[in-house]
């Protein structure tokens, strides 16, 4: 089934029109038009092969919402006019202890991505939601509600998930102090969402501009990195702290903000691993931790509690044609705070 899609044909060529071929459906499988594709960090890492391991052509994209047009003869969970939307993942082996606890994102044999993983199917690669159409077995695809801004609801595919889990798994709530690191794609999503779960929220940032959007957001107190007298105030002050930034920075001294017994967990990638010494974590029985997205059940959980209380992303929804110049804005920080392909543009 010839489908349109945009691709990068190499690490240093820009996005630009391709077709692909999607597989018919199996029994098992949804056909998805997609409506929306969201425009996340992790697209750019790849196709310009910043993590290593990409496969031209790459046509990345695992923000995506859609309505059903096919489904096969053994689908229970949908039918053609449905709703219907696909994260960061589309197979995993579902056999290993993760996979049944419903941590697919951890499959212990290699979960399936929708863009640049091996494809069970054809023997290919995955292509992701820069295009018209996907093909995806009914259990990776979730539901959403018809009453909601498609457009605003396709981040938290990734961002919303990626943000959500840790704080569901390391417990933040009500009488806590959080504090969020970087005001981006997924930081704006980790105030919102530790806000409405009755933390007080801290924004930490280096850059003052970004003060007032962070309160709208739902912060409670803002602090600015580079003001060393602001840092020192916060010595010891969280309970938690979320870290969404992807480039350089000093783990260090946002371990010093954390009370005894603090947790420190990353979602950013950055490029070059940190330096922590020992007793920075041993002084005050101090923890650092990783969260990589969340599995079937809690992105539906996810999905269900962001619909309840009526939150979304923050997006600015962008032609397909533009996709170049959004990933160059999005790389300056220019971008409030997710964007977002129109997909009836392709």
């Amino acid at each position: 089934m010839a489908t349109k899609a945009y691709a990068a044909q190499s690490a240093t060529a820009p996005l630009a029109p391709w077709s692909l071929d999607r597989r018919e459906p199996t029994p098992h499988d949804v056909q998805i038009d997609i409506l929306y594709c969201g425009v996340c960090h992790s697209d750019l890492h790849t196709v310009r092969n910043e993590w290593g391991g990409a496969v031209y052509p790459a046509v990345p994209g695992h923000e995506i919402v859609g309505r059903v047009t096919k489904v096969g003869n053994h689908v229970k969970k949908f039918k053609v006019g449905d709703l219907a939307a696909v994260g960061c993942l589309v197979d995993s082996c579902r056999e290993c202890a993760n996979c049944k606890e419903g941590l697919e994102q951890y499959c212990l044999n290699g979960s399936t991505g929708t863009y640049n993983s091996k494809d069970k199917h054809s023997g290919g690669v995955t292509y992701g939601g820069y295009s018209k159409q996907i093909v995806v077995d009914e259990d990776f695809i979730l539901t959403i509600k018809e009453d909601q801004p498609l457009e605003a609801v396709a981040p938290l595919l990734c961002a919303g998930i990626t943000t959500y889990s840790p704080l569901r798994h390391w417990k933040v709530g009500e009488g806590q102090k959080v504090g969020i690191l970087g005001l981006g794609g997924l930081g704006h999503m980790g105030v919102k969402l530790a806000a409405s779960f009755g933390a007080e929220v801290t924004m930490l940032s280096h850059s003052p501009s970004k003060e007032a959007d962070a309160k709208k957001l739902g912060a409670h107190n803002f602090v600015l990195t580079k003001d060393e007298s602001q840092v020192k105030k916060m010595t010891g002050y969280f309970d938690f702290i979320l870290d969404t930034v992807s480039a350089e920075h000093d783990y260090n001294m946002y371990l010093s903000m954390l009370k005894t017994s603090g947790t420190m967990v990353c979602v950013g990638a950055p490029p070059a691993p940190a330096k922590i010494p020992a007793f920075n974590l041993i002084m005050g029985r101090k923890s650092i931790g990783g969260s990589l997205i969340g599995g079937l059940p809690e992105t539906q959980e996810m999905l269900d509690y962001c619909a309840s209380k009526n939150i979304v992303s923050d997006v600015e929804v962008i032609d397909i044609k533009y996709i170049n110049e959004a990933y160059e804005r999005m790389l300056k920080g220019d971008v409030k705070y997710r964007f977002v392909i129109d997909m009836a543009t392709l």
